[in-house]
């Protein structure tokens, strides 16, 4: 009797409908379909089709597609947990942004999925002791999507960031699980100190448009940073907090607004 054991590592239901989403996506537009092949269908896996869709974006004159090409491709064998992530910050994005409508749409069109992900090809660079290369990593991220992440900076998965335009992530800063953040937002240091100097986000906190956090502070576990805020002391758990400089000004609202997105102030009183 033939051996008809099915391979589970060959199984990938995320993969699978990203797939039947770029087919129906080419019978619905035809001109799409050149980049929806080269970006998805060619493809056998979600990792290769990030190594493509990364090195693609970020491909110049200074250094091919080709080599960035293979240097994604050694991250993702090398260290599986940032395909983990990837998958993590795609499920974010399509359960969190009401423009997303489809798993496919973050990897073809959406500038914060495919920055953070080409952030944690830099993140791996960084770690191997790879720090030029890394750098060239942050550049091109910076030069391309507008978001400017260092690579030695910490980010945990789940991460949602909307619109993306001008995100600033410095050195030292840790983002924890699970984090929403709009465009315009700072996590930036003080001064002219060179240790420990950026903010400390935990799990599950939402960060509003155009907030500014400073300093070595921690932010607590599913707080609330309000749009346009600039946050220089610490934000307790389940806090939302707002204003220049900003203040708690009540309760978070629910117990995970990094998810719910919802960002109105409670009555203040």
């Amino acid at each position: 009797m033939a051996d008809t054991k099915i391979n589970i590592a060959e199984i990938d239901p995320v993969w699978d409908r990203i797939r039947r989403e770029a087919e129906e996506a080419v019978r619905k537009e035809p001109l799409m379909g050149g980049l929806v092949h080269a970006c998805i269908l060619h493809h056998k896996s979600i990792e290769k089709a990030l190594s493509y869709r990364i090195s693609a974006k970020l491909a110049s004159n200074e250094m091919s597609m080709v080599i960035l090409r293979e240097i994604a491709e050694e991250a993702y064998r090398d260290d599986p947990s940032l395909i983990d992530a990837a998958r993590a910050d795609l499920v974010a994005v399509h359960e969190r942004d009401p423009a997303c409508h489809r798993l496919l749409q973050p990897i073809l069109y959406f500038k914060g999925y495919q920055a953070v992900q080409a952030y944690r090809v830099g993140h791996w660079l960084w770690k191997r002791g790879q720090r030029d290369l890394a750098y060239f990593f942050q550049m091109r991220i910076s030069e391309i999507f507008g978001i400017d992440i260092h690579p030695a900076a910490r980010v945990g998965k789940g991460i949602m960031i909307d619109h993306a335009h001008s995100i600033v992530i410095g050195e030292t800063a840790v983002v924890g699980d699970n984090v929403s953040m709009l465009h315009s937002v700072t996590l930036g240091g003080t001064g002219k100190e060179e240790q420990d100097r950026h903010p400390k986000i935990a799990n599950g906190v939402l960060i509003g448009a155009g907030a500014k956090v400073l300093g070595n502070i921690k932010v607590g576990e599913c707080s609330r940073i309000a749009a346009g805020s600039v946050v220089l002391a610490e934000v307790p758990p389940c806090k939302t907090v707002a204003g220049v400089p900003a203040r708690v000004v009540g309760e978070a609202g629910c117990d995970q607004p990094a998810v719910s997105m919802e960002q109105g102030l409670p009555d203040i009183q």
